[in-house]
């Protein structure tokens, strides 16, 4: 029972995680565009988006990290056979890839406070996709355990990268097409 209490509570985790980082990055993407709207707007919606951006980060996203990756320590701890499967270094590497991630997250994060984010708001478009390829390939990993098939799931969670690509460049244009004269981008 208490190695089932753990998964639950590294399962629960996990979800804010990545509830979190979804949000957040959105939350960067807002407050890029917000940067080029008339002042009035700009000064209500960057200080807006950095306490909530601040807010986020560090009540749900970075304790949710550090809570799913100590449950998944602990569980690994009390069931050392996971390490002797291949699926689970694969597993691993994306979890070390999505702690990365968090990185790259944290230093928007810094660029938001001090200013504005560097990075179009394109460019955060294909960032807030990578943690759903993460999630896509750990599921996968984690449900189907083979070793083999996850290198199956790699190349259509590539095509589910490149689905996501079309997709943005797709709504940029439709976003382009439907602006005003002398609308921000």
């Amino acid at each position: 029972m208490y190695y089932d209490v753990l998964k639950a509570l590294h399962i629960i985790f996990v979800v804010t995680w990545f509830a979190g980082l979804f949000y957040l990055v959105r939350l960067f993407i807002y407050h890029r565009e917000a940067e080029d709207k008339p002042v009035a707007e700009r000064d209500v919606l960057v200080p807006q988006f950095r306490i909530m951006e601040r807010r986020l980060w560090a009540a749900i996203t970075l304790p949710s990290g550090v809570l799913a990756t100590a449950f998944g320590v602990a569980l690994i701890w009390l069931n050392p056979a996971w390490l002797r499967m291949p699926f689970m270094w694969v597993k691993l590497a994306f979890v070390g890839g999505l702690w990365v991630y968090m990185w790259a997250v944290w230093r928007i994060l810094a660029e938001c406070r001090d200013g504005s984010p560097s990075a179009s708001s394109i460019r955060l478009r294909f960032l807030n996709e990578l943690p759903t390829v993460i999630l896509i390939a750990v599921v996968f990993l984690i449900v189907l355990k083979d070793a083999v098939g996850w290198i199956w799931g790699v190349a259509g969670i590539l095509g589910l990268a490149l689905l996501l690509t079309l997709a943005i460049k797709r709504y940029q244009k439709l976003r382009a097409g439907q602006q005003e004269p002398g609308e921000g981008a």
